[in-house]
């Protein structure tokens, strides 16, 4: 999958012969899975219709402040169309718009939309040989570097004059392609591998039942989505549960019991560079494990348990570089023994978090924690949603292992 997949990419199109290629440009940008919306300068028209832009983004096309069409005019509003993007690319941008862009012009919804972006803005030059050798338009793309734009240099070839030389904008293959290695690169988590526990563990009474807990997974599958989604190979070993993903950088390894993950994780975590283990293991698995149904013949059903292998202590007493988290869900004396279980098992991290805390826990999409560091520094956090908490996780350890 694409590192652009569910992102947000705003388009903007001016008025260059190159213009024709945005629709391939679209559809490469829909086919890695982002959602795309188009706006365009009035002249860009001449070049290409709204229209067929319009059918392969499924979005209404902008090009004006106010639907031209419209009777009663709605203002289209270039600073909500800056805050949606999560990229704008502007392509093909012409010598006119880059110097309008590096001078702070504003006489279009596009540049306004430019001024008002808050996220990464890649342009792709599109102009004759000697437009892009003049010195007001180098002098345009200085100035727009320095700004912190992206410029996706333009290639060689027959112009539109005849010519042939640079100033041909990139074809769109290679526009995506450049964006995608552009944002890869600046990953935080790039070139490191992740490995995360998730779930519960069910351990076999007998061939119909088991010892298990409430644990949805979702946790776990939320820290690892945020750990693919900044560059990091993640390495995903997780017991029974309906939780599902779909990225190219996660390899998931289902297991069923404390054995198999025990097994699991030992196979992956010497080669990895963090261990976030945020599975709901269990402590206790039957002795004996009837090898047919146990009947009903009395009353009680007595089961003799012994303790499972601790993933965790292990892991800690074996770590090298590694960065190990694991999870302490308590019920009374919280901060007390996610200190002590931070200590006894080795670990730089424990997130603390308490069945007392509403909207924290098991199968729920919230989460409340409290994260303890080896040096004992305590940063609580409110009620998130368990996609912010894994942001959050990861920005921590980030920030630990780059100090």
């Amino acid at each position: 999958m694409s590192i652009l997949s569910g992102k947000k990419v705003l388009l903007g199109i001016t008025a260059g012969i190159a213009a024709y290629k945005t629709a391939s440009l679209v559809r490469l940008f829909i086919k890695s899975g982002s959602e795309v919306k188009v706006v365009m300068t009035p002249a860009a028209k001449d070049f290409i219709t709204p229209l067929t832009l319009s059918t392969l983004s499924k979005h209404p096309v902008y090009s004006s402040f106010t639907n031209e069409d419209d009777d009663n005019a709605v203002w289209n509003n270039h600073v909500d169309l800056g805050l949606w993007a999560d990229l704008f690319v502007i392509a093909p941008a012409t010598a006119n718009t880059l110097s309008k862009m590096s001078n702070g012009a504003s006489d279009n919804l596009l540049l306004a939309t430019y001024l008002s972006a808050k996220c990464p803005v890649y342009f792709a030059p599109a102009m004759d040989l000697d437009m892009y050798k003049h010195p007001s338009t180098l002098e345009s793309f200085k100035k727009l570097n320095e700004f912190g734009n992206i410029m996706i240099p333009a290639t060689s070839g027959e112009l539109a004059s005849g010519l042939v030389g640079e100033g041909r904008m990139a074809e769109p293959e290679d526009i995506v392609s450049f964006i995608e290695k552009d944002i890869l690169g600046k990953l935080p988590l790039r070139g490191k591998t992740v490995l995360i526990t998730a779930g519960p563990t069910y351990e076999a009474i007998d061939p119909v039942r088991f010892i298990g807990n409430h644990s949805s997974g979702k946790m776990g599958f939320e820290i690892a989505k945020a750990a693919a989604n900044m560059g990091a190979e993640v390495i995903l070993v997780t017991g029974p549960t309906h939780q599902n993903v779909s990225n190219s950088l996660i390899s998931i390894k289902p297991v069923v019991s404390a054995q198999n993950m025990y097994d699991e994780v030992h196979k992956y975590f010497k080669a990895s560079d963090i261990g976030i283990l945020s599975a709901a293991v269990a402590d206790f698995k039957p002795k004996e494990v009837a090898s047919q149904k146990i009947k009903k013949k009395s009353d009680t059903l007595t089961l003799e348990l012994e303790k499972t292998k601790d993933i965790l202590a292990s892991l800690g007493e074996i770590k090298k570089q590694q960065y190990l988290v694991g999870f302490a869900l308590e019920t009374n004396n919280e901060l007390e023994n996610a200190k002590g279980k931070l200590k006894r098992k080795n670990l730089n991290l424990i997130v603390l978090n308490s069945l007392n805390d509403k909207g924290a826990g098991f199968k729920t999409d919230t989460n409340k924690v409290t994260f303890i560091d080896d040096k004992e520094n305590v940063s609580e956090f409110q009620l998130k949603s368990k996609s912010e908490v894994a942001s959050d996780l990861l920005n921590k350890i980030i920030s630990e292992i780059d100090a």
